[in-house]
């Protein structure tokens, strides 16, 4: 220590100083040799990419075994099947519920149907399946209309058929299948299956509906037109767009009602989808089934309503007329239908005729073509729904 106070000031001391020897980690550049590693590695990674020859550019690569066979079975019925030399038609696969793969081929009159049942018989009918001195044409499209001889597209399109008058005593039973045309492939399928005096009621909404209805034309089906009603707890419950609404002014549903009535051609007349609410309102109901009497077309009630009106307004206006008498497919499960179907047949043998409503699920189209085979060994007759329908 004497030593130190005796030096010169400014002059160091010739003793070391142990603590300066020690390297001080703080003041190294780490910024600097941090940055330069990257830059090594950069350097190397473009060196990797001049020098080596990877066109992949290090993607991950996977080999897998190529096979010409084919593993898919529909892919395989499909291109195996024999084209026709004019293929006006298609070739429809359609998955059954067994899971099995079933083919069903629409023929040639499709979908340009030249005959429609048989009370046409050979008369002409526009693509559009319509009888040309039974339309209007509108801005939705056409809509069908009284001849000018006054003949009505509930007589013209109606299958023939005898009825209640003409059976002798024997009971008659018909079933309306809704729902049609919302799926292609399931329509078909309903077409190809079904007896063709079940009646086939198709949805508004559908996008194949000139496809598929002249394909249940020309199977020999009665075709009607499901029209949207309000229910009670609409919105919650919509039945769909252009639904005809109590409140409106009658202008507004009747502009709804011919957009719907353009949708698809030569039915007999329409049936209602839900409309608790409407069918029970005379004053919005009313000037909608004066229209369906001028344009000549029947009413179909599906029976879900105890509340509605339909009968008394449509004996006003001169509509032909039929209240359902059973939702067969309430319960959708082969046991239930079969039990409805079955007490259908009492309702028709107590009364001498009777409708059922069904909606075109798989299950519901499988029991009702089981069932209806057996129908006339019980001593009924299966009928289109217009055979039963009170006319004016």
């Amino acid at each position: 220590m004497t030593d130190d106070l005796g030096a010169p000031l400014g002059r160091r001391t010739d003793k070391p100083n142990k603590t300066r020897s020690r390297v001080d980690l703080r003041r190294l550049p780490l910024a600097r040799s941090l940055f330069g590693l990257v830059a090594l590695i950069i350097l190397a990674l473009a060196a990797r990419i001049l020098i080596a020859d990877d066109p992949q550019g290090g993607r991950p690569i996977a080999e897998v075994a190529v096979s010409a066979a084919r593993t898919n079975d529909i892919a395989e019925a499909v291109a195996t099947e024999p084209l026709e030399s004019s293929p006006s038609v298609t070739t429809t696969d359609l998955i059954t519920d067994s899971g099995s793969l079933s083919i069903t081929t629409i023929g040639d009159d499709v979908p340009d149907a030249d005959s429609l049942g048989s009370s046409i018989g050979a008369a002409s009918l526009t693509e559009f399946g319509v009888l040309p001195d039974l339309v209007e044409e509108t801005q939705n499209g056409p809509i069908p209309q009284m001849g000018p001889d006054g003949a009505t597209p509930f007589a013209a399109y109606a299958r023939a058929s005898i009825t209640p008058a003409s059976a002798n005593g024997k009971p008659l039973v018909a079933i309306i299948m809704t729902g049609m045309g919302l799926n292609e492939s399931g329509t078909l399928d309903a077409i190809a299956k079904l007896p063709d005096n079940v009646t086939l009621a198709f949805a508004p909404y559908g996008r194949t509906l000139q496809r598929t209805g002249g394909a249940a034309r020309a199977g020999g089906h009665e075709l009607m037109l499901e029209i949207p009603l309000e229910p009670f707890d609409y919105p919650q419950n919509d039945p769909g767009p252009q639904t005809l609404l109590t409140g409106q002014t009658a202008r507004t549903n009747l502009d709804r009602l011919y957009w719907l009535l353009a949708r698809l051609g030569g039915y007999t007349g329409v049936v209602n989808h839900m409309g608790a609410r409407f069918t029970a309102s005379a004053a919005d109901f009313t000037p909608v089934m004066e229209e369906l009497g001028t344009r000549g077309l029947g009413y179909i009630d599906d029976g879900s309503s105890n509340r509605s009106l339909a009968e008394n307004i449509a004996g006003k206006n001169k509509v032909p007329f039929r209240r359902a008498d059973l939702q067969i497919d309430a319960t959708p499960s082969r046991a239930a239908i079969l039990s409805a179907l079955s007490d259908l047949e009492k309702e028709a043998v107590d009364k001498g005729s009777a409708i059922g409503i069904a909606t075109a699920l798989p299950v519901s189209i499988q029991t009702v073509a089981e069932w209806a085979r057996g129908l006339e060994e019980r001593g009924l007759m299966l009928v289109p729904a217009s055979a039963l329908m009170t006319t004016p």
